[in-house]
C-alpha cells in the first residue's frame, strides 16, 4: 500500500508537469518547448524577449498556467480540511461564507468604486479588487466564526448552518449590487462570479503562491490530528486532541488560502468538492496522505480545465467556473453512487 500511494505520488507529478507544459504550448498562440527553453535562457541572462513567441510566454501564459496550478491546489487543500473538519466529503471550502463574502466584496468595487476618492484608488492601484474581495471573504468567514462559538466549544453543524446563513446574506448583498447595477457593471459582476485567469500577473503568482507554500505545511501539522477526529470530537478529546483549537486553526487556514486564491481569480465551484472525494476512495481516509494528493491532483484539473476555457471557443473565453461545474457535477454524481455514500455508516458520518 505505501509503494502504490508513493507511486501515485510519482505519477502525479509527472502527469502536473505534462499537463503545465502542454497548457502552456496550447492557446491563441502556439509556443514550442524551445521557445519556452530560450525564454528562460534569455531572461535569466538578463536580455528582453527575442520574439512575441518568448513575449507571451513570459507576461501571459506562464504566469496564468502558475496562477492556476497554485489556485487548484489551494483550493482542492482547502477542500479536503474542511471535509476532515466537519467529516462529511460533501463539504466545499466555501461553505462557511468565504467564497460567497468574496464575491460580494468584489460586487461592491464593481458598482461603487467610481465614486471611491482618487487617494483610495492611488494607494491601492490595481490590487483594489483583489483587497475588497479579501476583506469580503475574512469578514463574512470570522462572522459565522464567532456566531457559532459558544464559551470554548465551536459545534460542527453550528458553523454549517450559521455558514449556510451567510452565504445567502451575502448572494443577497450581490444580488442588490447587481440590481442597482448597470450593464457593463452587471456583466463584470457575473464574469467574476464564474471565475477566470485572464488577468493574471508575475505579482498574484508570488503572493498567491507564497501564502499556499506556507499553509500547505502548516496543514501537514494537522493532518495527524484531523485523522482523530474521523473517531468523532468526543472520542479525539479522549486522545488528547484539543478540538476547540483544532477547528480555530483549520478554520483559519482555510480562510487565507481561499480568500487570498478568491481575491485574485473570482468564485470556482466544485473543485475542493471532488478532488479529495476522489482520492479518498483511492487512497482512503489518511489525511497525511491525501494532502499531497489533493494538491497535485488539484493543480492538474483546474489547468485542464482552465486550457479548455481558452481552447473550445477561441479566440473567445469561456469563464472557468462553467467548466468545473458542467464536469464536476456529474463526476460528483457518479461518484456518490459509486461509493454508496448514503449507505455508509461511520467515519465521516460519525
Amino acid at each position: 500500500m505505501k509503494n502504490q500511494n508513493r507511486y501515485l505520488i510519482y505519477f502525479l507529478i509527472i502527469l502536473l508537469a505534462i499537463v503545465l507544459v502542454g497548457a502552456i504550448s496550447f492557446g491563441a498562440v502556439s509556443i514550442y518547448p524551445i521557445e519556452m527553453f530560450a525564454a528562460v535562457k534569455h531572461l535569466l541572462q538578463g536580455k528582453q524577449p527575442a520574439n512575441i513567441y518568448e513575449g507571451v510566454f513570459l507576461q501571459l501564459r506562464l504566469p496564468r498556467v502558475l496562477l492556476c496550478a497554485i489556485t487548484g491546489a489551494i483550493l482542492s487543500v482547502s477542500g479536503l480540511l474542511m471535509q476532515g473538519l466537519f467529516r462529511n466529503p460533501i463539504i466545499e471550502p466555501g461553505l462557511i461564507g468565504t467564497s460567497s463574502g468574496a464575491a460580494f466584496g468584489a460586487s461592491v468595487i464593481f458598482v461603487l468604486s467610481a465614486k471611491f476618492s482618487p487617494e483610495i484608488k492611488n494607494i491601492t492601484g490595481p490590487f483594489l479588487l483583489p483587497i475588497a474581495a479579501f476583506i469580503g471573504a475574512l469578514i463574512a468567514t470570522f462572522s459565522v466564526y464567532y456566531l457559532s462559538k459558544n464559551a470554548k466549544i465551536i459545534s460542527s453543524l453550528s458553523l454549517l448552518l450559521i455558514g449556510i446563513a451567510i452565504n445567502a446574506i451575502c448572494l443577497s448583498g450581490i444580488g442588490f449590487m447587481s440590481y442597482i447595477a448597470r450593464d457593463p457593471q452587471a456583466r463584470s459582476i457575473t464574469f467574476w462570479n464564474l471565475g477566470t485567469f485572464s488577468g493574471a500577473e508575475w505579482d498574484q503568482v508570488f503572493i498567491t503562491g507564497s501564502i499556499a507554500t506556507i499553509i500547505f505545511f502548516l496543514s501537514l501539522k494537522y493532518a495527524k490530528l484531523l485523522n482523530t477526529l474521523l473517531l468523532g470530537e468526543e472520542e479525539a478529546s479522549y486522545l488528547g486532541v484539543d478540538t476547540f483549537k483544532l477547528k480555530r486553526n483549520i478554520l483559519l487556514l482555510n480562510t487565507a488560502m481561499v480568500a487570498v486564491a478568491t481575491s485574485f481569480v473570482g468564485v470556482i465551484s466544485f473543485l475542493g468538492l471532488i478532488v479529495p472525494h476522489i482520492l479518498r476512495l483511492i487512497i482512503g481516509s489518511d489525511n497525511k496522505k491525501l494532502l499531497p494528493a489533493a494538491m497535485l491532483l488539484g493543480a492538474i484539473l483546474l489547468t485542464l480545465a482552465d486550457l479548455c476555457a481558452r481552447l473550445l471557443f477561441a479566440p473567445a473565453e469561456l469563464p472557468i467556473g462553467i467548466i468545473t461545474s458542467l464536469v464536476g457535477a456529474p463526476i460528483f454524481i457518479l461518484l456518490l453512487k459509486k461509493s454508496n455514500f448514503l449507505k455508509i455508516k461511520g467515519g465521516y458520518n460519525a
